[in-house]
């Protein structure tokens, strides 16, 4: 009985004409966009999943329930697209299930705000915009997406343009950038909904034209090869995270990234660890950090890694990559050539009301969870004689601020990240494919190197030359070619993407109140 039910269109006909059943149909789509992401990468997935969305937003009468149905697809595009965030509570947090599961439900309902928020204001605005309004609404998701970059430090995680990182589409991006693709994902989508809507065919030229122009679009690269290659190692530990701040393992710890290095040093122009590697407090640990920069020097190699900072005079922490081994600028304590973190992760490096919530359980009382920031603009390091901006874990996903790191000197792009606290998660694929989304934008070749995963070389294409594999000990040495220019993004940033929905929205506006006159 239940299975006729289930074959039955009427049923499914009546299920779509209902709030509720809308709302349940907006979280299956934004749940299966999951798969459109890394590891997975079904990309063409994605304006199948936005043409539904918009097919059950236009069914909302009131701009209410409107809000309920991007906040639904927001419960399911963030629930299922960030879980892996319950794998560090789960096994690092130390609190009851219960909790541990409350706090999932609080993330993925604040992030839901912003679909819903978008949703909910196109509504509203849909009255004033006529029979074309669905061209209005990138705008409304291009705002809502700008909140979330930076209300409560910001969490521009999931952007539907990462979706498209090694599809044809995926060529935009040193033209437009990932926001620039979330539009035309989005006008794909409205040319797909006007299609079913109002029978009209010749809306399918607006996809076939948008591939297209994605399709020719690296004929118009503007970088070139500068003549000079470098040749990198990046060094995976594999050290486990249960034993990376026990102080008995500092020295182990330090000895796995010095074997593991040492047969890299006279081959490599630049060996590079990954985020804390060195797990000793910078100024308690000179004369191990004075040794390797005078080992690595007669090598004439140097190395980057990350390392904890402590201020003494301001009594600060600081998340660091430090430089070891310059013939011109040899290591010394709180010296220039080096970077500190902007961008901190809520909980994981800074707690908000530590006092009340240090008090809950271990989660709020992680080790190394009290840094202070870097400052906004920071020098590029300088390292072999080449330019290198660098950022520290998910900073890479801060586009902008990564933009703005970049300048006409600049010769590569370097994330270290520490991912060992999602364990076997989608999450380090996801952070892996956000770091060539910022390869592809900038052009500019980008160095990733991680404790466990996923390591690799991306070249200034955003394709992946070469990887480590996840949760094992390795090495990866790889010849990089260095390029010069500067790409459309680069110079504009998210501007165009901004100007194409402002100048759609505007047509829409002036074509309805040409059409009262």
């Amino acid at each position: 009985m239940k299975l006729n039910l289930l074959l039955n269109k009427h049923f499914w006909l009546s299920f779509w004409r209902y709030p509720s059943g809308r709302c349940i149909a907006a979280a299956l789509l934004g749940g299966t966009t999951v798969f459109s992401y890394a590891p997975f990468s079904l990309h063409l997935s994605m304006p199948v999943l936005l043409t539904g969305l918009l097919l059950v937003l236009v069914r909302s009468t009131t701009a209410k329930q409107a809000l309920l149905v991007g906040f639904s697809f927001g419960l399911g595009w963030f629930g299922a697209g960030v879980s892996w965030v319950y794998v560090s509570i789960d096994q690092f947090g130390g609190l009851p299930l219960l909790f541990s599961v409350l706090l999932m439900v609080l993330l993925c309902g604040y992030l839901a705000l912003y679909p819903a928020i978008a949703a909910w204001s196109w509504h509203k605005f849909r009255i004033r915009s006529g029979s074309y309004a669905l061209w209005t609404f990138p705008l409304f998701w291009l705002f809502s997406e700008w909140l979330r970059s930076w209300l409560l430090t910001g969490f521009p995680w999931l952007g539907l343009g990462y979706t498209q990182t090694s599809s044809t589409l995926g060529n935009l991006a040193p033209h437009m950038g990932e926001i620039g693709i979330t539009v035309v994902l989005w006008l794909i989508a409205i040319a797909f909904c006007e299609i079913l809507l109002k029978r009209k065919l010749e809306y399918l030229a607006i996809p076939v034209l948008l591939f297209a122009i994605a399709w020719f679009s690296p004929n118009f690269n503007p970088m070139q090869p500068t003549g000079e290659t470098r040749t990198v190692a990046l060094v995976q530990g594999n050290i486990q995270q249960s034993l990376k701040w026990d102080e008995s393992q500092q020295w182990p710890n330090y000895l796995t990234y010095q074997d593991l290095s040492r047969p890299l040093y006279a081959s490599s122009d630049i060996v590079f660890w990954p985020e804390s590697a060195v797990t000793f407090i910078e100024p308690y640990a000179q004369q191990p950090l004075n040794e390797l920069d005078h080992r690595v020097r007669t090598q004439s190699t140097e190395v980057v890694t990350g390392i904890i900072n402590y201020n003494r005079e301001t009594r600060e922490y600081f998340n660091s990559i430090i430089t070891l081994g310059s013939e011109s600028q040899p290591y010394q304590y709180m010296g220039e050539n080096r970077y500190e973190k902007h961008h901190l992760l809520p909980i994981g490096e800074f707690v908000p009301f530590q006092t009340l919530l240090s008090k809950l359980g271990p989660l709020f009382n992680l080790p190394m969870s009290s840094f202070s920031r870097g400052d906004t603009e920071q020098n590029n390091l300088n390292v072999a004689n080449t330019n290198i901006a660098a950022n520290i874990c998910y900073e890479v996903v801060f586009s902008d601020y990564i933009r703005q790191q970049v300048n006409s000197d600049t010769d590569i792009l370097l994330t270290i990240s520490n991912d060992s606290w999602f364990g076997r998660s989608h999450g380090p694929h996801q952070h892996f494919q956000i770091a060539q989304m910022r390869a592809k934008e900038l052009g500019r070749p980008m160095l990733r190197v991680t404790n466990n995963g996923v390591t690799g070389v991306i070249d200034d294409n955003g394709n992946i030359a070469a990887r480590i594999a996840q949760f094992a000990p390795g090495v990866l040495q790889e010849t990089i070619v260095l390029v010069e220019g500067e790409t459309l993004y680069q110079k504009w940033g998210d501007s165009i993407a901004w100007l194409i929905s402002l100048l759609l929205s505007a047509i829409v506006l002036i074509r309805k109140a040409y059409k009262k006159r």
